[in-house]
């Protein structure tokens, strides 16, 4: 049975729009809470009979949720490769829930998208709920993220300590359980050669950076995600809090560079980021690191007000359909890698001429 995206509410993207704040530099802001259920093996020790059993509990909690009663669940342990990875590609599932590696997942896991957020069932956890928001907005998808983890919690019988807090499978996760996230685009920072200030300062204030994916993600075209690092002895509304300040401080440094870019090398940028829309707009064959520099390129013209008439939705959208197993969805059958090049090139060529009205 093939995976059906139409049954997915906003095809599980709802950060996509680029509706939120500092949308053209912030793709996203994520809450992942980590929860396991009380009386069972944690993840890595679990049998299958008993990940069934966490599976069933966690159906029959989300049943009682006004929001998660609406979701869709799919089981990631019947899906195909390809399939595990589309998910993967839209950030609904992590890399290790996916099995990107594995030829099937784990008997167990699962996934329930709502248009809210996404509940992984059985990946190093028990459970990992996640709420996305479009741009920066930390507080909003805390706040949305708590009270589904109440309504849940209302339901399921959560592993607590009085003194640790929640209990998780990896001890740096234990205590709030709570991993904040913003999906950056820092290119100015990059190019005036100022991003490794900002990383260090980040990691001297107890954060941590990685890629478009998170962890084990290489970052690509200048994409960042900065996250908190610990998770034990302080609560989630300090831990939120925290994040937010910075991040607010990385938009500020990002936007002075632009500026800088602008005012002392205005005609070598545009050049440079002319010639990365041209490239995409014309080229017959993309590897997936150049489409994703090259849109990070355009996506700073766009910021820049160099390019009009693109929007960051379409670019947000290309950074995820120009992925393999997107492609390959679309193609209808698994691609190689020279396949796949051909093929992302022809899809951000029709994406690109549509957008400036040429299709």
């Amino acid at each position: 049975m093939m995976l059906d995206l139409s049954l997915l509410p906003d095809g599980g993207m709802p950060w996509i729009t680029a509706s939120g704040p500092h949308a053209d530099i912030v793709l996203s802001s994520r809450v992942r809470l980590a929860r396991n259920v009380a009386g069972f093996a944690f993840s890595p020790r679990a049998r299958d009979g008993e990940r069934l059993r966490v599976l069933q509990q966690v159906r029959e909690a989300a049943a009682q949720s006004p929001v998660l009663s609406r979701s869709v669940l799919l089981r990631v342990d019947e899906m195909t490769a390809n399939e595990r990875r589309l998910l993967h590609e839209r950030h609904l599932v992590s890399r290790e829930l996916a099995e990107l590696e594995a030829t099937s997942a784990r008997c167990g896991s699962a996934v329930l998208v709502s248009d809210e957020a996404a509940l992984m069932i059985n990946e190093e956890d028990h459970l990992r709920l996640q709420v996305f928001r479009s741009g920066f907005d930390i507080n909003g998808a805390w706040e949305r993220a708590s009270a589904l983890e109440r309504e849940l919690g209302e339901q399921l019988p959560l592993a607590y300590h009085q003194e640790f807090g929640f209990l998780t499978s990896c001890p740096t996760n234990v205590g709030t359980g709570l991993r904040a996230s913003v999906l950056v685009h820092l290119p100015g920072l990059v190019l005036t050669q100022e991003i490794g200030k900002v990383l260090t300062g980040l990691q001297q204030m107890g954060l941590t950076y990685r890629g478009l994916y998170g962890e084990g993600s290489e970052v690509v075209g200048n994409f960042f995600q900065i996250s908190n690092q610990t998770t034990l002895g302080r609560s989630e509304d300090e831990l939120c809090d925290h994040l937010s300040r910075v991040v607010s401080h990385v938009i500020s440094r990002e936007a002075e560079a632009r500026r800088v870019l602008s005012r002392d090398a205005g005609y070598i940028i545009e050049d440079k980021l002319w010639r990365a829309y041209g490239t995409l707009r014309y080229a017959r064959s993309l590897g997936a690191d150049e489409a994703m520099n090259l849109l990070s390129g355009v996506r700073l013209a766009v910021g820049m007000f160099l390019i009009g008439g693109l929007s960051v939705y379409t670019l947000n959208k290309l950074l995820v359909f120009s992925q393999l197993a997107h492609l390959s969805l679309a193609e209808g059958r698994a691609l190689t890698e020279i396949e796949a090049n051909l093929a992302r090139a022809r899809h951000v060529r029709g994406v690109l001429a549509a957008e400036a009205g040429e299709a």
